[in-house]
């Protein structure tokens, strides 16, 4: 059996698009999640863990929302699921937030902090670190009819869309995989969530990288 962790935030976690209004947050279903569809993809040989968090940054503290930084919580996270064949890593929209200021580049150093953790860690088989694989977050769409959001995220449209090359030099440098889920999937209604379409196709796309990272003889 191989063990996969999903760490993420708010498309991990499974938010709806359409609840970005409501007074709480509504999430897709277990299967329809695109962790679900991975583990559904992957089979009887896997065990996919979610470990997705509305508002999870990568390194970053949030002022308006408690125990958002990933950095924080990742040596925990490790511990616990270990050992661990394999960490997929989804995050960066968060930090597109104007609170933060910080740029494209300075999102992309966020995650390589948390990817020398995963692979400077003992939290795969015998005590070595487990692989990983980065996934470069969706694009920004188009937010005009919910303005309260577009001032928390001014700058995302434009910025989210330089992540992949920032992203990709990264993954590059760490000998790690990599996924840009932007020639993939686009956001749903709010501009920042997926729909249930975009999550099978995403789950789908990452259970083809995970298989030939894990093949059932490794």
């Amino acid at each position: 059996m191989k063990t996969v962790l999903c760490f993420g935030d708010s498309n991990t976690w499974g938010f709806i698009p359409e609840s970005i209004t409501s007074p709480f947050s509504e999430r897709h279903a277990h299967d329809v999640r695109w962790t679900g569809v991975l583990a559904r993809e992957l089979g009887d040989g896997f065990h996919v863990i979610e470990e997705g968090q509305n508002g999870r940054t990568t390194v970053h503290d949030d002022p308006f929302a408690a125990a958002r930084n990933g950095k924080t919580v990742l040596p925990a996270l490790l511990e616990s699921h270990k050992p661990l064949d394999l960490v997929v890593m989804m995050l960066g929209t968060n930090d597109l937030k104007a609170v933060f200021g910080v740029s494209p580049g300075e999102i992309a150093s966020g995650v390589k902090v948390l990817a020398q953790m995963i692979l400077s860690s003992d939290a795969g088989r015998n005590a070595k670190p487990p692989k990983l694989l980065i996934l470069c977050p969706p694009a920004i769409g188009q937010m005009n009819h919910l303005p309260d959001i577009v001032a928390r995220l001014p700058h995302a449209f434009k910025d989210s869309r330089e992540l992949p090359r920032h992203y990709e030099s990264l993954a590059s440098s760490l000998g790690c995989a990599y996924l840009n889920t932007q020639t993939l999937i686009s956001t749903g209604s709010d501009g920042i969530h997926l729909d249930a379409s975009a999550h099978a196709t995403l789950g789908k796309a990452v259970a083809t990288v995970v298989k030939s990272l894990l093949p059932p003889d490794a």
